[in-house]
């Protein structure tokens, strides 16, 4: 028989469970090595401007290369619109400056500008058409009334003064200070709507230095033109006034009447074209 020898092992320390809650030290990693100095950031900052300027100075050659064939001459000048007082010859006569231009340098600003000097010229716009047409749209002026003795006014209250005024006498005669164009223009359209339905047309509307106004209206089917002294202020309730009593009591009337003085507070006053007549049924004053 074999002898057995039995050494006796101590037994092994069982290891103690980390207390809940506790953290781990986790070994560091060694450290990168760094480059001294940074030299790859570096680098990289330099290269992109260096980059976008070798870009810009070839987009430019390239461009100054291209541009006398993309630069062409105007070949075309397309005029377009309804025009019923500026004639294509004028207009024409009016651009040629312009029309030896070529299609980047032409000047669009100098040429709307020179189009609405025109006096018939309300507004122009001006565009370029690739590759070598430049396109002008015209809108012409529309004659509302006349202002003053020399000039007109259009639908926006505008001044404009055409060479010749012969074919606009059939148009109403506005009178005012040269700032009140508009609101001369703005009254005379309210009143000629309230005075419409009675047969009445304005021929005359004046507003005077002190700020009063003074009316005439058009012979028609009403019967021969009066005069309406209107005052300064409450322009509108004034001529209600002279409709309602109108209606009431001056109709018949109409044709004796030269003048309706609207001045009152309450009331108007009447001026008889015939002053020797015998008087009439209505008193001289009457009130609404």
């Amino acid at each position: 028989m074999r002898a057995v020898n039995l050494r006796h092992q101590p037994p092994v320390p069982a290891r103690k469970a980390p207390p809940r809650g506790a953290s781990r030290m986790a070994a560091k990693e060694p450290g990168r090595a760094r480059l001294p100095g940074g030299g790859g950031g570096f680098l990289k900052r330099l290269m992109w401007p260096l980059l976008l300027l070798a870009l810009a100075a070839g987009t430019y050659e390239g461009t100054q290369r291209a541009l006398p064939y993309l630069d062409r001459p105007i070949s075309k000048i397309n005029v377009q619109g309804d025009l019923s007082y500026v004639s294509q010859q004028a207009v024409q006569e009016r651009i040629a400056p312009y029309s030896n231009a070529r299609f980047f340098s032409i000047d669009l600003t100098g040429m709307r500008t020179e189009l609405e000097q025109m006096p018939w010229i309300a507004h122009a716009e001006v565009r370029r058409v690739w590759p070598d047409q430049v396109v002008i749209r015209l809108e012409e002026q529309l004659p509302i009334a006349r202002w003053g003795e020399a000039q007109l006014l259009n639908n926006q209250g505008q001044a404009f003064a055409p060479r010749e005024l012969a074919n606009y006498e059939h148009l109403p005669q506005l009178f005012g200070p040269q700032r009140a164009q508009q609101q001369v223009m703005q009254q005379y359209q309210v009143l000629s709507q309230m005075l419409r339905p009675l047969g009445f047309s304005i021929v005359r509307l004046e507003l005077r230095e002190r700020g009063s106004w003074f009316l005439t209206t058009g012979a028609g089917s009403a019967g021969p033109g009066i005069d309406l002294l209107l005052g300064r202020d409450h322009l509108v309730e004034k001529m209600r006034r002279f409709i309602a009593i109108y209606d009431k009591t001056l109709k018949d009337q109409i044709t004796n009447i030269a003048r309706v003085d609207l001045r009152y507070a309450n009331g108007l006053a009447v001026g008889w074209r015939d002053p020797n007549a015998a008087a009439p049924a209505v008193p001289t004053v009457a009130k609404n």
